[in-house]
């Protein structure tokens, strides 16, 4: 039975990039249960855990402020929880904060809206990135084709994106691009194709910064609003 629900925010690193999301379940599954925390389960033949994460993070892929969902049969205060959990995680991963939230909330992979990726992508090849950026966000839309095996995609890439910035960036031979992304249920953009869709070379680096909530996003939901994003 579900008595109280903590939402986990984590960090995963450079060692851990290549995990595949099934992976990052079962590990967290694993570190739940030998840090004693206890973990609602579902009923029925096979029980599994009651954890749930925001949004998949693509291989390949570090991240600094991911969520997690955790259901407990047993109320813990947040300060308890990292305690007990501390001891079984990875170097790469920790867990910055914890929070609880109500149990009647939307499954928290439906609120995700947005997320945001520092995307580092080689100089050398990236000539004239202020002005692809420019008029990629004066398009009303941009055709793109993702091919993955025998399959190709045909889709609108400008409407999986809400902003692209340039940064400054201290590694030499190296540019950095901010981007803030569509991620829901009716679409999710993906930063390396963000770049190739502006004529960039392949990323050096992808790291998300934020994920975006719809419950704590009242400035960009007012943008969707407007017409970028139906559906939303």
């Amino acid at each position: 039975m579900k008595v109280q629900r903590l939402r986990v925010t984590f960090t995963r690193g450079e060692d851990l990039k290549f995990i595949t999301h099934l992976d990052l379940m079962r590990f967290w599954e694993r570190a739940l249960r030998r840090a004693g925390v206890p973990v609602a389960y579902s009923e029925g033949f096979t029980p599994h855990a009651q954890i749930s994460l925001a949004a998949p993070l693509p291989v390949g892929t570090t991240g600094d402020a991911e969520l997690m969902d955790v259901y407990l049969d047993q109320r813990l205060t947040p300060r308890t929880f990292v305690e007990r959990l501390k001891p079984q995680l990875h170097p790469a991963i920790s867990v910055p904060a914890v929070r609880e939230v109500g149990l009647a909330l939307p499954a928290l992979q439906a609120d995700v809206r947005f997320a945001e990726y520092d995307v580092d992508v080689p100089a050398d090849g990236a000539e004239g990135a202020a002005e692809a950026v420019a008029r990629f966000l004066a398009a009303e839309s941009v055709p793109w084709e993702h091919r993955r095996d025998d399959e190709v995609r045909t889709y609108d890439i400008r409407s999986l994106v809400q902003d692209i910035q340039l940064r400054p960036e201290d590694s030499e031979g190296e540019l950095r691009l901010w981007m803030r992304l569509r991620s829901d249920s009716n679409g999710s953009g993906r930063p390396e194709q963000v770049a190739a869709a502006l004529g960039l070379p392949q990323p050096l680096r992808i790291h998300r910064t934020r994920l975006i909530l719809a419950e704590r996003s009242p400035a960009i939901e007012a943008w969707r609003k407007r017409g970028r994003f139906a559906g939303v």
